[in-house]
């Protein structure tokens, strides 16, 4: 009734006042009890002695309710005497959310909605506050939830408000689909996605519940994919959730990748005063693209480098577009770089959402600061470096036009999820079994922080760490290292010793150059050897206590196409270990190289090498029994893990010199009915030899130990499960093999 009569007021002012201006000589206010005669006045923009007509009288209208004060106004001018009468609108006292009990949700809710308390109440922004209980209601599941308002009206026009939640059942994912012309397998495609299916032992996983952001998100990820695997005309569509129990789901994605395309001409466009000798390299990165199959991914980072000379040539208001023409199935790309017509500079970058994360965590990763030109592809950059903290769920910007010329204002907004993980694995095999659980958490205190701790435990040995780093310290560009572990290995009762090992460490780790990050590191560690009758004469004599002191580095070249499911490029790591204070000063040194070879579709290959050696600086010093090199399991199948290798007695005690091969090749779409198996073929070869005891004679067992056989990863009821069949094809007559292990592991 109140809106009909503001409306017929609104219509009054509007036609039946007299035509004529006047000029105010005195201003009435009545109706407020609360606000002040000043300040409605205020709020009014008018004063004594201004001359308004009709349609000033509509503004001072508009202005007043605009305020959400007055939930009536009534505006008049008789005789030179503006009137200006209110109704106000009630206080908000105070708010109470009934049948929620986490304090986490209640303050989620106090953060989203628009009223607070000691605001005045406004009941359509209630209505409106209901709808955004509900929508973060679904964010976490809660699909079924029921919430209503109830205002309790108090005697000093406050009122208290009262939201009702029933929150129901949550909506659980029974299972992911995937349909349609896919080409990958389901195992490779859940991957991908975000979205996982409800198990009962995910129950600390966010990402079991039904969640429509989350979908949305999972089909750009599935995009993305295709893309970069060369299928330029993929369309993942008609993505839906089917209710098929009480509170399950199934979530369908329907994929149609379409052919693959390979790149054809590509071409660079510059302005013509820009100089062409600067951009070379970047033509050369598109040349070596022709006849390549069509990858995002790769386009990104021809972009990247783009930006990185516009910083470095500081090309202030620079611009790049993508061009691409299909022709058959290659596709000509034409990247035109441009200034814009339009110099703008940056007056102010506001920042919203992060009730978490510190807010400089955010701006460390921007390239373009308030008071720059603004540059569009620097701001791209800069959102794309958001991103890639993977500590936000979405991250998005918009444009405001400043009120002073030529500037403009960058609102970034960004939704914080969930960042700690809980997982858990075990493995059995013909040797004997192991368990590991590891617990991480991705944005520390909301400063970007990742702390990483692990236990893992075999029939032999325990170990322990955590980890700290610090991605950006003192947004140096430069990550803060910081390390504990502790490794406790029992032989006693079998072979007379146990040892064991406890320090910490702290490095740091940055890009030196492009795709190589150098990472050196400072260490100081405890190690303790205790013996028995049992024991040789060569571990007696290693039996007391040793304190060392030592530095580390490493050069990491990484040129992968994706650091997740690469399928092409390669990565090499060079380290090496350096004693400053020690018993035995033992010097390690070690090589990696992973290459990735996509042969076909679903068929990838991956060749490994790895080599390493630890020896004493001192000659008449031998390497310690806790120090010496152990080839790794997963690095030689069909062997059991830490027995091949120099043996003294029945004990393997590890080699100076360790090297291995590794080629896997996924075998693809062999059973097309198991979408939820991938197979894979192996062969490894690798060799642990090499001791440095002076007073023995030994078998350091130097000979290529080598096998084949099949590879399992399997999704199945209880967790992904990892299946090896291995057989031996040379060994040495001391090895021990095993011929199957299998593992079972998985996030909560």
């Amino acid at each position: 009734m109140k809106k009909i009569f503001t409306f017929v007021n609104i219509i009054f002012f509007l036609f039946l006042s007299p035509l004529n201006s006047e000029i105010i000589n005195n201003i009435n206010i009545s109706g407020n009890v609360r606000i002040a005669n000043e300040t409605v006045i205020l709020f009014s923009e008018v004063e004594k002695g201004s001359d308004i007509d009709e349609q000033d009288l509509n503004n001072i209208l508009k202005k007043l309710y605009n305020t959400n004060f007055f939930s009536d106004v009534s505006v008049n001018l008789t005789n030179n005497i503006l009137s200006i009468k209110v109704t106000e609108n009630p206080i908000i006292q105070s708010i109470e959310f009934k049948g929620v009990k986490a304090k986490k949700i209640k303050k989620h809710f106090s953060e989203i909605i628009t009223l607070k308390e000691k605001n005045s109440f406004i009941e359509y922004l209630a209505e409106q506050d209901t709808i955004k209980i509900k929508n973060g209601l679904k964010l976490s599941g809660y699909y079924f939830t029921k919430v209503d308002l109830s205002i309790r009206k108090n005697k000093n026009n406050t009122v208290d408000l009262i939201y009702n939640i029933d929150l129901g059942k949550k909506a659980l994912i029974q299972k992911v689909r995937f349909v349609g012309d896919k080409i990958y397998k389901d195992r490779k495609l859940r991957r991908v996605i975000t979205t996982e299916e409800a198990k009962f032992w995910k129950f600390l996983s966010s990402n079991k519940y039904l969640n429509e952001e989350k979908i949305r998100l999972d089909q750009r990820l599935l995009r993305n994919f295709y893309l970069n695997k060369g299928f330029y005309q993929v369309k993942v569509t008609n993505s839906h959730a089917q209710m098929v129990d009480e509170n399950y789901f199934v979530i369908t994605f329907n994929i149609n990748a379409g052919k693959k395309f390979k790149f054809n001409n590509l071409s660079l466009d510059l302005p013509q005063d820009y100089e062409r000798a600067k951009f070379k390299d970047i033509e050369k990165e598109l040349n070596k693209l022709k006849n390549e199959y069509y990858s995002l991914g790769k386009v990104e980072k021809v972009l990247d480098e783009i930006e990185k000379l516009a910083l470095f040539e500081q090309y202030e208001f620079i611009n790049a577009s993508i061009e691409e023409d299909i022709v058959g199935n290659k596709i000509n790309l034409k990247i035109s770089v441009s200034e814009s017509r339009e110099k703008y500079y940056v007056e102010r970058i506001n920042i919203f959402g992060n009730n978490i994360t510190a807010e400089n965590v955010i701006r460390n990763s921007l390239v373009i600061d308030e008071g720059d030109p603004f540059n569009k592809i620097l701001l791209n950059k800069s959102i794309n470096n958001i991103k890639s903290l993977n500590i936000f769920k979405s991250v998005n910007y918009s444009m405001a036009d400043s009120e002073i010329r030529n500037k403009k204002i960058v609102d970034i907004t960004i939704e914080e999820k969930a960042t700690g993980e809980i997982s858990a694995g075990a493995g059995v095999g013909t040797s004997g079994s192991s368990i590991a659980f590891n617990v991480k958490e991705n944005n520390y205190l909301g400063k970007g922080i990742v702390l990483d701790a692990g236990l893992a435990l075999d029939e032999e040995t325990i170990r322990g760490q955590f980890n700290y780093t610090n991605p950006n310290y003192k947004n140096s560009d430069r990550s803060l290292l910081l390390g504990l572990h502790s490794t406790a290995t029992d032989r006693l009762a079998e072979y007379g010793y146990k040892s064991s090992n406890s320090g910490f460490s702290f490095g740091t780790k940055y890009e030196q150059y492009d795709d190589i990050y150098f990472a050196p590191r400072f260490g100081v560690s405890y190690d303790k050897i205790e013996t028995s009758n049992v024991a040789s004469a060569n571990l007696k004599k290693q039996k007391g206590d040793y304190f060392d002191v030592g530095v580390s580095y490493s050069f990491d070249q990484d040129k992968r196409n994706q650091r997740f499911q690469p399928s092409d490029g390669y990565r090499q790591i060079f380290a090496q270990e350096i004693p400053l204070i020690s018993e035995n000063f033992s010097l390690m040194n070690s090589y990696r190289f992973d290459k990735y070879l996509e042969l076909s579709e679903d068929l990838v290959t991956t060749v490994s090498f790895l080599g390493r050696t630890i020896t004493t600086i001192k000659s008449d010093r031998d390497v310690r029994v806790s120090k010496r090199l152990l080839m790794p399991s997963r690095r030689l199948r069909g062997f059991e893990p830490g027995k091949i290798g120099p043996v003294d007695g029945a004990d393997f005690v590890g080699g100076n010199y360790l090297t291995s091969l590794n080629i896997n090749t996924e075998l693809p779409n062999l059973f097309n009915n198991s979408q939820n198996v991938d197979f894979k073929v192996f062969y490894d070869a690798a060799n642990l030899w090499g001791t440095d005891y002076r007073d023995s004679e030994h078998d350091d067992s130097n000979k290529i130990r080598s096998s084949t056989g099949i590879a399992v990863d399997w999704f199945t009821p209880i967790g992904p499960l990892n299946f090896s069949l291995a057989q031996p094809i040379t060994k040495k007559n001391t090895d021990k093999t095993e011929s199957f292990r299998f593992s079972l592991g998985t996030t909560f």
